[in-house]
Parts: C-alpha cells; structure tokens; sequence
C-alpha cells in the first residue's frame, strides 16, 4: 500500500504554522497530513515572541527524538517533507530508518557541506555576529527577514507573512551548524551519506533562496555516494520562504508526485 501519511517539518524563525496552506492543499488530495512542532513549540507564534524560552530549550537531538517518536507510531512509513532546518532534519529522519521517502526544501546543510555564499552569510548575521548569541533566542528584524526569507516578495506581503510566521531562533543549533565541520566526531547533523537503506530523497532549491542557496544544496546533495535515489530540482525565481510563494500549489504536487512515484 502506498504512503498515505505526509509529515511536514518546520524550520528556524518560525514554526508549524508556516505549513497551513500546504496542510490543506495535500488534505484536499487525500492524504493525511501531519505537522508536528519542535518539542516546547506547541503554542502560537504570538506566544513564542512572547516568550521565547522553549527556543532556548531545544536541541537537534531533541528535534529529531521528537519527530521519529511521531513517525514510528504510524501503521506505515510516510512521506517526509522538511523545509531549511527541516530539510536537514529531512535527511537526518531517513538516514535513521524514518520514511517512504523525503523531499528538502532550501534544505539548511548537513554535516560536511563547506560551501558557504555570501548571501548566507549575510543572511545568518544576526546571529553569527557574536559568539554570545550561542546563548539567545535570536530575532531577525523585517529587513533581515525580508532578504533572508522573502527577497522576491512585496513589502506588503513579505510584512504580513513576517507578522504571522516569524519567531526567534536558537542561536546556539546555528553556531554548532557552522562549528560541525571543526570539530572531531559526529556532530548534531551528521548522516551517512553511504547509507544503502536510505529512502529516496529530492532536493528542492528556489534560484533566488539568499539564506540555503542553490549552491548549497547541489553541494548537500552530491556528498551522497549511496546506492539510492539522490535527485534535485530547482524552481526559477523562487526565495527560500518558497511554501508561501505564488505558485507554491504547483510545486507542492511536483514534490509530492515524486515522493509517491519513488517511495520505498
């Protein structure tokens, strides 16, 4: 029987509620979709602003307890579609077993991906600028957000989706992101990349994403020398807040045709 489950995962700055449109869209096909939150994430975005300790709290290796404790109580393994952290989440899920197949969107790199642009760099400034941030729930402000997420988007809409979406973001998962390659041993977000169990996966990258570049992705996915599916596409004119972005319907079929014609 084909996968009839879709797990969503969610990113930094912001949380669950950023996959609403697609929760429905995948629905209205029939599919049961779940969205789970990073552990502490459970409340609103406003509540998150509010108070951001949850942020504080949470760790990678929590993120990925939590997300495989939810996949592993379903009847059959699902579809995984992650998106920026969640892309790497993604890729983290299926190395462990998890999944009939995934999708990373603008996928955030795993562990041995160096290529760093300077649009990422410029993009994760506000928190790498200080090694104190490795202790705070890092804010980006409208204009951080908007070449960040929403470069290829009106002021008007980039704001509004600003208001709805975005959160703080654990300034210390991206300081070891960027420490993982110097430091010895497997780190937070290491995965073997010669996995021959893993499930098939497609990298999904917009052209114009500032934040996980196409670069980084074509990088991401050519450290996989497994015997499986490693696939990527990229979509033209697309930034990384790609899941709110016109035309996101016809994407969100694309990956999800794929994901069912290749599940494992």
């Amino acid at each position: 029987m084909p996968a009839d489950t879709i797990v969503l995962v969610h990113g930094f700055w912001v949380t669950p509620r950023s996959w609403e449109h697609w929760i429905s869209h995948y629905e209205a096909r029939g599919f049961r979709v779940l969205a789970p939150a990073y552990p502490g994430f459970e409340v609103e975005v406003e509540a998150l602003n509010a108070d951001p300790e949850p942020i504080l709290k949470v760790t990678v290796p929590a993120i990925i307890e939590h997300l495989e404790s939810v996949i592993r109580e379903l009847d059959q393994p699902p579809i995984i579609i992650g998106h920026s952290a969640g892309g790497a989440f993604t890729q983290i899920l299926l190395d462990h077993g998890c999944g009939a197949a995934g999708v990373a969107m603008n996928s955030a790199p795993t562990e041995g991906v160096k290529v760093v642009p300077f649009s990422q760099v410029k993009s994760t400034f506000p928190v790498l600028k200080s090694p104190a941030n490795r202790h705070k729930a890092i804010p980006l402000s409208f204009d951080e957000w908007k070449y960040a997420f929403t470069n290829t988007f009106d002021d008007d809409e980039a704001r509004a989706l600003y208001e709805r979406y975005a959160i703080p973001a654990n300034g210390g998962i991206l300081w070891g992101s960027v420490l993982a390659n110097f430091q010895p041993g497997h780190q937070d977000t290491w995965v073997d990349y010669r996995n021959d169990a893993r499930a098939p996966l497609l990298f999904v990258s917009g052209s114009e994403d500032h934040i996980m570049p196409p670069e980084v992705q074509r990088s991401n996915a050519k450290h996989y020398k497994s015997n499986t599916i490693t696939e990527i596409r990229e979509y033209d004119g697309y930034a990384h807040l790609l899941p709110a972005q016109e035309g996101w319907q016809r994407i969100a079929d694309e990956v999800l045709d794929w994901a069912v014609q290749h599940a494992s």
